[in-house]
């Protein structure tokens, strides 16, 4: 089963062949021929494209990475770290707006004391 070169992406679920994926962006993937080869012969009596395999294939790897722990762990590092930035950014921007307005008139310095 070979797939068009059509280079113009599905724009909608419907012209994603049925799958209900939404608006299409383009991957351009790399494969050897033996590979290229068995994925066609796994398309073929799934009655669904390569592309649609190797859609399938990455989406299910992302459910399984997903749930792994070290994933998760370094999702919680990097969400804590967006955090601490943010929280950074917003102490700054309350300083600055937080601060009592500069005088427009200025100040006339003490009088020197007689001794």
């Amino acid at each position: 089963m070979s797939e068009s070169n059509n280079t113009a992406p599905p724009t909608s679920a419907a012209s994603a062949h049925g799958l209900g994926y939404g608006l299409i962006k383009p991957l351009a993937v790399r494969l050897n021929e033996s590979t290229r080869t068995q994925l066609d012969i796994i398309a073929q009596p799934n009655d669904r494209t390569v592309t649609d395999e190797v859609r399938l294939a990455i989406e299910a790897w992302i459910d399984k990475a997903r749930t792994a722990p070290h994933i998760q762990r370094r999702a919680k590092d990097v969400r804590d770290e967006i955090e601490r930035e943010v929280a950074g950014e917003r102490d700054t921007i309350a300083a600055v707006f937080a601060a009592p307005p500069a005088s427009k008139t200025p100040r006339t310095p003490p009088k020197p004391q007689a001794t």
